[in-house]
């Protein structure tokens, strides 16, 4: 099989933040045999491989040297039906929104709160995506996924995932697996999850009664976009940092200096405490040295300003981390992967 591998190829297009380096070599494919073929190439001329999908969650700090392989495979479609519930199933390279509307267009429940949110749908189960008090673990069904170590395509059920806060197995063991599809499991007749603020008080202005889906992710769509800067026009990886977890006594402990902090009960006893809540009182929120800074809306979004390298994008991390750790003695964990 024929692969177009370009060489020397700019990054620039391929990652949200905007970040221009090269990739030593570049290939998208569209198929599981073409992503054999791709490795089958790679292990032979002994070079490294890099994976990529929207690359909306990477922060690409030097050139990629091997080979780079961009997840482009399409296709969506009903695996099973219920009365009561329906499984889809997609292609890695499927766009995430493009596939949450494509479920509201079937009429189901499920995947409303997390409308909006960039990247592929191959790159969903490892970070375990999240807004709105919704995780995809609570809609997963399976997944197919290229084991590299053993060349074997095996079937994770959630289970297998060992998902936790923007957290999985293939984020744990990065490189060994190749997410091919994604199943999801969604509801003929849902109820609408609107408990996370500032989505309830959305809601409650709209005065509807009855559960619309449609309603609930046009709703997150717009709050998103008055906070979240459009990767297109300014270069963002979404959010930076994670929630950081405390314990009850650490929140205890801050909240005799600081009543007002964000937080929320975790199944485990812990508690989520907000991060762009503690950058912002930090004084960071809206910050800007040259090409990176931090976005005016949302203090948990790092901005390229145009030309800014990846390097300079982790300085600033490293910074607002320190700072926070001084300031609250909360330890601040990024989301996105370094490449390079």
């Amino acid at each position: 099989m024929m692969l177009a591998v370009r060489e020397q190829a700019d990054l620039r297009s391929y990652n949200t933040l905007g970040i221009t380096e090269q990739a030593e070599r570049l290939v998208e494919i569209g198929s599981d045999r073409e992503l054999l073929a791709a490795l089958a190439t790679a292990q032979a001329g002994g070079w490294p491989v890099t994976i990529l999908g929207g690359g909306s969650n990477v922060v690409v700090s030097g050139p990629l040297s091997g080979l780079v392989i961009a997840m482009r495979s399409r296709g969506r479609r009903v695996v099973q039906r219920t009365a009561d519930r329906v499984v889809i199933e997609g292609e890695a390279g499927e766009n995430w929104h493009d596939l949450v509307n494509w479920s509201l267009d079937l009429g189901l429940f499920g995947l409303e709160n997390l409308s909006l949110i960039p990247g592929t749908l191959g790159a969903a189960p490892v970070q375990n995506i999240g807004a709105y008090g919704v995780e995809l673990q609570e809609v997963f069904h399976s997944l197919d996924a290229l084991d590299r170590d053993t060349g074997q395509i095996l079937r994770f059920e959630c289970a297998d995932c060992r998902f936790a806060y923007r957290d999985s197995i293939f984020k744990q063991r990065p490189g060994r697996y190749v997410i091919l599809r994604v199943r999801l499991v969604l509801q003929r007749h849902g109820r609408v999850r609107v408990d996370y603020a500032p989505l309830d008080s959305a809601w409650a202005d709209t005065g509807l009664r009855r559960a619309d889906a449609r309603v609930v992710a046009a709703l997150v769509c717009r709050i998103r976009r008055s906070k979240l800067p459009d990767p297109a026009v300014l270069g963002n990886a979404g959010s930076f940092f994670k929630n950081p977890l405390v314990s009850p006594a650490q929140l205890e402990a801050l909240q005799a200096s600081y009543p007002g902090i964000p937080h929320y009960a975790q199944p485990d006893g812990r508690y989520k405490v907000a991060a762009g809540w503690l950058i912002d009182q930090a004084g960071w929120k809206g910050w800007r040295e040259g090409p990176v800074g931090v976005h005016a809306m949302q203090a948990l979004v790092l901005v390229n300003h145009g030309g800014a390298r990846g390097e300079d994008i982790l300085s600033l991390a490293r910074r607002i981390g320190e700072d926070v750790a001084q300031r609250f003695g909360v330890t601040l964990e990024m989301e996105p992967q370094r490449l390079g």
